[in-house]
């Protein structure tokens, strides 16, 4: 464990023993004066002989020594000799003030044990002793909201380990009851305190990326800054809202800023410039075995905005730039950074609004309250009015999924779906996201190539994208061919061949290739391989587990490059040769 976290660990416990110490501390000093009194009578009650004559009180040994195990309830009898009367009125007395006592400290006790900071402190030391016991490499996610919840989803079912930091409690039971392969860490906290996220294993080792992803700007600004300034070599994701925010988080480090609401402009914008180019995006963004959407064509004439909050400004711009006519319906003006957009100041739930926007010849229109309920209300009513319009409309919250399935507008712009899908690619597939960045700026003829041939390599739904670095470590057998002057050259359509049959080609397509930082889109069987290259495939499962075969295995590579047959017999090279 890193320098400074044991010390963390310190003053959690020695904080709950404060916290016990500080609640029992009157139960404590009543057993104690019980106990001195008790012992104290009984030195000076006078005692009895067998004749009943008046004898010395007890010592102080067999008085200590009964009042212990009479306190205690266990009871041994009248020792060392029976008791005088005095004595027994006396030991009378000692009973019921012990038991009193007793009572009223246990029941302390247990109050203490159930109190909220009590709790806390000893779910704060199990969760550093989980985190401290982690051995693999693990992310640490800040919040789990809808986006986070949907991540650790993620995560988990690539293996990946992950420590979750979330102030509300209800999100944490959430969290819990979700089936997961590996056990939960998270720790109820708030994101923005250093403590909170070195207590989380920022300062771990193992600790590969820190995913700032609250509600909260002013969260997600603090652990920006306390991550570069403890952990700077992990990898930082954070989400942001405003442009002052992000200023800050790009002057405190280097982190990957995810805008849902500029992204999702983006994707519109492509959408209506290329609408091949936005399927190839939806495509390869989708989850695993998403089948293939069909093209969508928003139409270009005039678009409707309600709401102009951060994601109806990032539309209504990107609609401005790629030429079409914006009508933004408000319930205030609006300030004269916007100038040459049209306002209409309403509310968009009435229908004198929307025909005072021009509903009835708009080709569009685009609801992104901040209320999915308004949102849908909205969307209903401008569908009544014009039933041919193209709907965009804004879910915010993923327990109203029912509702916009239910609605199926055109198009339905989910933040947390956005935010995790370009989480999961920074994190497993940075190849894929530069690929992407190609996507939008390419024609829908070049899209429609790409989209024949990842259908010709794992047919109709989503493929299988992965990456490979020709190394020692991960393609060792391609390394020890690349030094041996005198094997053939191994290019880029050997690896795509089948260790079964080189004459057949494994069901993978390579997207990008990156040499030196240079970037290869599409590169053509002939492409040679040299260490160092990084490829990005598009297949299925069983095309990436053949081509590990090639990559380890320097007879099955020979084989094929060259087309001799390696010394190792394969089970399917044998039934072969018996056919």
């Amino acid at each position: 464990m890193p320098e400074g976290e044991p010390g963390a660990a310190a003053l959690t416990h020695a904080s709950v023993l404060h916290l016990l110490l500080r609640r029992l501390r009157v139960p404590l000093l009543l057993v104690t004066v019980v106990f001195a009194v008790s012992v104290a009578g009984f030195t000076l009650v006078p005692g009895a002989d067998a004749d009943g004559r008046p004898s010395a009180p007890l010592s102080l040994f067999h008085a200590f020594y009964f009042v212990t195990y009479t306190a205690t309830t266990i009871g041994f009898g009248e020792v060392p000799v029976a008791f005088s009367d005095a004595q027994r009125m006396w030991a009378t007395v000692v009973i019921y003030l012990s038991v009193i006592t007793w009572t009223y400290t246990l029941l302390t006790l247990l109050a203490a044990v159930q109190d909220g900071s009590f709790l806390r402190a000893i779910a704060a030391i199990r969760f550093e002793r989980r985190v401290r016991r982690i051995v693999e490499p693990f992310l640490l996610v800040l919040g789990c909201g809808d986006t986070g919840l949907r991540l650790t989803r993620i995560f988990d079912r690539l293996g990946m380990r992950f420590v979750v930091v979330e102030i509300d409690p209800a999100r944490l039971q959430t969290l819990e009851l979700e089936d997961f392969r590996h056990d939960v860490v998270a720790i109820q906290d708030d994101a923005s305190r250093p403590q909170a996220l070195v207590r989380a294993g920022l300062r771990h080792g193992n600790c590969r990326a820190v995913l700032a992803l609250t509600n909260d700007d002013a969260a997600n600004l603090a652990a920006v800054i306390t991550a570069s300034l403890l952990n700077p070599r992990a990898t930082m994701i954070a989400r942001s809202h405003t442009a002052e925010t992000t200023t800050l988080m790009q002057a405190s480090g280097k982190p990957r800023i995810v805008d849902p609401f500029v992204a999702f402009a983006e994707q519109l914008a492509m959408a209506l410039r290329a609408p091949g180019c936005y399927r190839l995006f939806d495509w390869l963004t989708a989850l695993r075995g998403t089948p293939l959407p069909a093209e969508l064509a928003p139409p270009t004439g005039a678009w409707i905005v309600c709401g102009y909050g951060r994601f109806g400004r990032a539309v209504g711009h990107r609609l401005r730039e790629s030429g079409c006519e914006v009508r933004v319906i408000e319930p205030t003006a609006i300030g004269d950074d916007d100038a040459g957009i049209e306002v209409i100041v309403g509310d968009g739930t009435r229908r004198e609004t929307l025909d005072r926007a021009g509903i009835a010849d708009a080709s569009a229109i685009v609801v992104g309250t901040a209320s999915d309920l308004r949102n849908l209300a909205i969307a209903r009513l401008a569908q009544a009015i014009a039933p041919s319009l193209f709907i965009v409309l804004r879910q915010n919250e993923a327990d109203n999924a029912l509702l916009f399935e239910h609605f199926r507008a055109d198009l339905v712009m989910r933040p947390s779906e956005i935010i995790a899908d370009e989480c999961v690619a920074l994190l497993t597939s940075p190849l894929l996201l530069r690929f992407l960045g190609h996507v939008r700026r390419q024609t829908d003829g070049w899209a429609d190539e790409v989209i024949h041939r990842l259908r010709d390599a794992s047919g109709k739904e989503s493929p299988l994208t992965w990456e490979l670095r020709i190394d020692r470590d991960r393609a060792p057998a391609v390394c020890a061919r690349g030094v041996d002057a005198s094997a053939a050259p191994l290019r880029l359509g050997d690896l795509l061949r089948s260790p079964r049959d080189r004459n057949a080609r494994i069901e993978a397509s390579v997207l990008l290739a990156l040499r030196a930082g240079r970037e290869t889109l599409l590169p053509t069987d002939d492409w040679k391989l040299a260490e160092g290259d990084e490829l990005l495939f598009g297949g299925t499962e069983a095309a990436r587990r053949h081509v590990e075969i090639g990559l380890y295995d320097p007879g099955v590579l020979d084989y094929l490059v060259t087309g001799r047959e390696p010394g190792r017999q394969w089970p399917w090279q044998r039934s072969r040769r018996a056919a």
